[in-house]
């Protein structure tokens, strides 16, 4: 390398980074980094004025407080660039800034010696030359300064500064004192102190060094591993973020095609209710115009008998001209047709339920904790605990966390759950199972699923056990002849028994003992309690078919029964409406709660078969067909859904099913008669159990109620007796 190209990289590392010139009075901060003594005080008084008291390294940025003499003098001297600074002067001829160090007269230097370590002037060079013992020595002209030469004095060995002792080389090291010295200050300071040669020193102090800057640079490599993983986290970052970013725009715009599709169906709507009054209308005005047009011609035929004024004519038509004028005055005027006010009424604008969540909770650490067995019982309480967690698998609480867990039963309704928030980052989920069967557990923590979710929850029922009887054949108090209906009062516990041909209904407690009777003029077809306690009572062969009693048996009232042709069986819906089977028409009618007005009527369709017994529950209605040996499903609005069961007798099928009852398990409970038991089903037609045997197996189970404390009472038509099951 040429001499020039060295000066020039030696001045660029002996630049101040502050400054950007040759360093001066250069002083090295503890993260190394060495500046002109001056910036650094500038820089130090700037930050004062700032008000701080700290400053920062301009190249690295670590962080130093400043001197309360506002001066950082006392920072060590960088002696590599002390060096360097040395040898940089020698640059360009700039040689008057160099001594001699060989006479007093402080003359310049031209020259140096390596093997005396000095610079010397012209004279002194002579001289040098001219004695024996220096004759030979390596000298350097530093106007011909080469490559090499400029290395070596930048490594020639330190003289000490001590007076007197600057033609002393620093040869030892104090381990005492912790300084370089030279041979005079081993003799003159640092007598008896321990001395090291320097180059030992620094060769032990140097593995010092490396040990500690291998560690350094271990940690470098630890950290340069935790770079890539926040770079890979900051990418995965953005990828996430522009992900749910596009969620919400899909959502947004999900949004605003349902909103048009919802707008078109609107429209179609007010079309269709627009076609449906015109047409009212356009009657109604055919109706008016046919009866003024036929009022009008009449008129005016008479008007000319009249004006003809002939007694013979008038005589004639005379009869047939009142009769018809009152006939056409007592006609029934059509009513004018005033169409219904319609409205468009907005009960809740959209509301965007959506937000933006920023937590430390990790979707994908997260997890739940079953307390219980993956088997519970129906009906009993069920908990299981969610554990929310960071990135690291720490447990942490964020109050904008969003948990939400569905349980699915067997029919995939959602199961009624609470949700408790401890605030520590535990969220306790407690459930009641109401049905048998799998149930599906679904938790979603901040949109995403959790690990080990959905799983299955395998819930088992208990038993109908069978608890007690009571009743036999006979006409006596107590003793039934034809039981043709049961029900229990769920205000008072209280069962009604309904019999036919004794014309009566026995009301009996809770544990089967006779309370009283209420005679009838007739035979009652069926029995049902109202919320209230008070009896609806169906007698068909009667003036009023419906009647009202209270518990204690006394008429409250008699309802107008217009809209029964021929009913069979009477239910009520939780509402208070009054389901009534009509066999005359095979129609399922639904009254409301007074009987007055019948809401809707509707059958099975492309069916001939009566229906036998009908009930209402979670919006639909369940009801049996004894001669067709199934359970037909209708939504509310009486459109049929599908059937329960067939002929046979397996598990799920039917030989003439009766009695219908819905315990609080929400299990379809049906009288299977001909094949003497009773089957239970889920809403949705899947068999879950039966009850049969030892108690109705020699019977003709027909007639069922459920009490509120989970007692089925079964009527056995053939036996003449009731039987009383109780869950557990």
């Amino acid at each position: 390398m040429e001499v020039q190209q060295i000066f020039k990289n030696l001045k660029k590392e002996a630049e101040c980074p502050l400054c950007i010139e040759t360093v001066k009075n250069p002083k090295t901060l503890p993260c190394l980094h060495s500046f002109c003594l001056e910036c650094l005080d500038k820089l130090a008084n700037f930050e004062r004025r700032q008000l701080k008291t700290i400053i920062k390294c301009p190249v690295c940025q670590t962080s130093f407080q400043i001197p309360e003499t506002d001066t950082f003098d006392n920072l060590p001297s960088s002696f590599h660039l002390n060096r360097l600074v040395d040898v940089l002067v020698l640059e360009d001829g700039s040689i008057q800034s160099q001594r001699c160090n060989s006479c007093d007269e402080n003359n310049a230097a031209t020259c140096y010696c390596f093997v005396c370590q000095t610079f010397l002037c012209a004279s002194c060079f002579e001289a040098h030359q001219r004695l024996k013992a220096s004759r030979g020595h390596r000298n350097v002209l530093i106007d011909k300064l080469q490559a090499q030469d400029v290395q070596d004095l930048i490594h020639r060995p330190v003289m000490c500064s001590q007076q007197y002792h600057e033609d002393q080389p620093l040869e030892f090291y104090c381990e005492d004192c912790k300084v370089l010295i030279c041979h005079k200050c081993t003799v003159v300071s640092h007598n008896r102190h321990t001395m090291t040669d320097t180059q030992k020193a620094a060769q032990e102090h140097k593995m010092q060094m490396a040990d500690a800057v291998a560690k350094v640079k271990a940690e470098i490599v630890r950290y340069a591993g935790e770079i890539k993983k926040q770079t890979d986290l900051k990418n995965k970052n953005k990828i996430h973020i522009l992900n749910e970013e596009k969620k919400m725009t899909d959502t947004v715009e999900e949004l605003i095609r349902d909103l048009r599709e919802h707008e078109k169906k609107m429209k179609d709507n007010f079309r269709e209710i627009y076609e449906a009054q015109q047409k009212q209308h356009a009657t109604r005005l055919e109706n008016f115009e046919l009866l003024a047009t036929q009022m009008k011609s009449y008129v005016e035929r008479c008007q000319g008998i009249l004006e003809r004024n002939s007694s013979v004519e008038i005589l004639q038509t005379n009869h047939a001209i009142l009769g018809r004028c009152n006939e056409l005055l007592n006609y029934r005027k059509p009513d004018l047709y005033r169409s219904p006010h319609l409205h468009y009424l907005v009960e809740k604008k959209l509301d965007l339920l959506d937000r933006v969540v920023v937590t430390k909770t990790n979707s994908s650490k997260c997890l739940a904790e079953a307390q219980d067995s993956k088997e519970v019982e129906e009906g009993k309480e069920t908990y299981f605990v969610i554990v929310t967690k960071d990135s690291d698998g720490l447990q942490c609480y964020q109050q904008d966390d969003k948990i939400k867990v569905d349980i699915l039963t067997p029919e995939g309704d959602r199961l009624k759950t609470d949700i408790k928030d401890t605030k520590d980052g535990k969220y306790t989920v407690t459930y009641t199972p109401r049905c048998a069967g799998k149930h599906r557990v679904e938790i979603v923590v901040n949109k995403q699923q959790l690990t080990g979710s959905p799983w299955i929850v395998q819930v088992y029922r208990q038993q109908y056990q069978f608890a007690f009887q009571f009743g036999s054949r006979g006409e006596g108090r107590g003793e039934f002849n034809a039981v043709v209906d049961i029900d229990v009062s769920q205000k008072t516990g209280t069962i009604a028994v309904a019999e036919r041909g004794n014309k009566r209904i026995q009301l009996f407690s809770c544990e089967g003992k006779f309370r009283r009777e209420i005679r009838l003029d007739g035979d009652p077809y069926s029995v049902a309690f109202t919320d209230s306690g008070d009896l609806l009572t169906l007698i068909p062969k009667s003036d009023s078919k419906l009647r009202l009693f209270s518990e204690e048996g006394q008429v409250i009232e008699h309802i107008d029964d217009k809209h029964l042709d021929k009913p069979r069986h009477l239910s009520l819906a939780s509402e208070g409406c009054i389901i009534i089977t009509d066999s005359l028409d095979n129609t399922i009618k639904v009254l409301s709660p007074s009987g007055r007005f019948l809401l809707q009527s509707f059958k099975a369709p492309d069916h001939d078969k009566s229906p036998s017994i009908a009930i209402y529950h979670r919006e639909k209605f369940f009801v049996s067909y004894f001669s067709a040996n199934c359970v037909k499903v209708f939504d509310k609005t009486g459109v049929y859904l599908h059937d329960i069961g067939c002929k046979g007798s397996d598990d799920g099928q039917f030989n003439g099913p009766g009695g219908l009852v819905i315990d609080k398990y929400n299990s379809l409970i049906v009288c299977d008669t001909g094949n003497q038991r009773l089957q239970l089903f889920t809403l949705g037609g899947k068999f879950l159990s039966k009850i049969e045997g030892r108690y109705i197996g020699n019977g003709c189970p027909f007639y069922v109620a459920i009490n509120g404390d989970d007692s089925l009472i079964v009527v056995d038509s053939a036996i003449r007796c009731i039987y009383v099951f109780r869950y557990g």
